[in-house]
């Protein structure tokens, strides 16, 4: 019998401040950034282990965006969250990432603004 499995490590909230925006003066600020992601990993290795060594490693992953959105310095959320996608699905062992990106201070009459993302990795075994 075939076993599926879906296995998520996630980040919720992860707050950033970068550059973000076309406006000349937003250009000239930091604003926050509201980062949630989502891994699909085969997480069973670790479960056994109870070895950090074989766990996805969600602090790094958090240090990489952070980084990331802050030497982008991209104009667009959508720009932002393709890149960061693409790096997360090439650096870390996942096969389906799912990001969201808010900007809390964008919109006044608004708790945020922003978008949401899913991105598979790509089997070269297929082609």
């Amino acid at each position: 019998m075939l076993h599926t499995q879906s296995d998520v490590v996630f980040v919720k909230g992860l707050e950033v401040k970068a550059v973000i925006g076309v406006y000349e003066w937003e250009r000239a600020i930091t604003q926050p950034l509201r980062i949630d992601i989502a891994l699909e990993t085969d997480i069973r290795k670790a479960a056994a282990s109870d070895d950090v060594v074989d766990a996805l490693n969600y602090k790094a992953v958090c240090d990489d965006v952070t980084d990331w959105c802050q030497s982008m310095q991209a104009q667009l959320i959508e720009y932002l969250a393709e890149a960061i996608a693409e790096k997360l699905l090439a650096g870390y062992p996942c096969t389906k990432v799912t990001l969201s990106i808010a900007k809390p201070t964008a919109i006044g009459a608004a708790e945020a603004v922003g978008v949401q993302i899913t991105r598979h990795a790509v089997n070269h075994d297929d082609t």
